[in-house]
């Protein structure tokens, strides 16, 4: 009898024991609900930054409204930074600093596409994801490249709109943005092998370099129409072209005389397009262009990458070759349309 009496005690002793240990999980109370702790942990914002080649022009002006709206649509946060002019380091300086400030992803419309790699990659280093939007760098330090239109299609069409308006013949001249723009430099090669293929009777004077400064493309147009008393057209390869072009030809009173061509959003070429100082002027939606870099960051934080055909809200259906994604087609604008279009 005394020896089940013992037995009894120490089971109950073991009993209490295995009740004082603590319980595999945690229960957390709030507002009445019980909670794992994984579930009370808040999901982060995340962060995309885009950094265009500068700021306070209208094409990347347009570009920022664009991304912003996706921000709020999608519910994420949004940065846009860029220099106040074209520069590569001052780009380098600015991503250093959303490196620094822990983003999730980089955008990056490259200045140049050698000078930015080493940021990129440390960006990469730090699991921060990087691509490229407008203009591209090497495919080493991003990982895809967010194209407006194909590079071929549109450097032929530029050359295409400015033999149209010249009778296919005659001296023209070429005004870009950055020497090291390799969007820039992509779409020059194609102007130039489309006149080589198609035009045996127009001939290339000048190709001169803006650097994307809206006065020193002014200058250079004006410089231009003096030092080529027979120029018959130019072509603005970058969106501060075309209406600089267009404002010396006015002024010059050689309007409908030298054809003005090239990418600009309709806006700036309101009125140019309408007095015949220019032509024709070709872009994409920058506002598109803004939304869709702005989506495509935000998938692939949920590892989500694009895909061929893929139908993008507020943009439309984009394509995939490789790693280059290309948002559509160039958009002409002529005084009979350019009313119809606000950016």
């Amino acid at each position: 009898m005394m020896k089940r009496r013992v037995s009894l005690f120490l089971l109950l002793i073991l009993f209490l024991a295995g009740c004082s240990q603590k319980p595999a999980y945690e229960i957390v109370y709030s507002s009445g609900e019980v909670k794992t702790q994984s579930e009370t942990n808040e999901k982060r914002q995340v962060t995309i930054a885009l950094v265009p080649k500068l700021v306070n022009i209208p094409y990347f002006n347009a570009v920022e409204e664009g991304a912003i709206e996706a921000g709020e649509d999608l519910g994420v946060h949004v940065i846009y930074r860029g220099p106040a002019v074209a520069d590569a380091d001052q780009q380098i300086k600015i991503i250093n600093e959303l490196i620094n400030e822990k983003v999730d992803v980089i955008a990056v419309s490259a200045n140049d596409p050698d000078k930015l790699v080493p940021v990129m990659k440390k960006a990469q280093s730090q699991n921060i994801k990087v691509i490229t939007w407008d203009a591209d760098t090497h495919s080493s330090s991003r990982e895809l490249f967010i194209n407006m239109v194909d590079p071929e299609t549109l450097g032929r069409h530029l050359m295409d709109t400015l033999a149209w308006n010249v009778n296919e013949e005659g001296d023209f001249a070429i005004i870009t943005g950055a020497e090291s723009a390799a969007n820039l430099n992509v779409w020059l090669n194609w102007i130039k092998i489309q006149r080589r293929e198609y035009y045996p009777k127009m001939n290339l004077v000048e190709v001169t370099a803006s650097d994307d400064d809206p006065h020193k493309a002014y200058i250079q147009a004006k410089q231009l129409l003096a030092e080529y008393p027979n120029l018959k057209g130019i072509i603005g390869n970058s969106s501060v072209g075309p209406p600089a072009a267009a404002q010396a030809v006015k002024e010059a009173g050689k309007s409908g005389k030298v054809a003005v061509v090239g990418l600009s959003p309709p806006n700036p070429m309101n009125e140019y397009l309408k007095i015949n100082a220019a032509q024709v002027v070709t872009l994409w939606s920058p506002k598109k262009l803004g939304f869709l870099t702005v989506a495509i960051a935000a998938n692939l934080i949920e590892g989500k990458k694009p895909y061929d055909r893929q139908d993008i809200p507020q943009v439309g259906k984009i394509s995939v070759k490789d790693d280059m994604v290309i948002m559509g087609e160039p958009i002409d604008f002529t005084k009979e349309n350019v009313d119809q279009y606000d950016f």
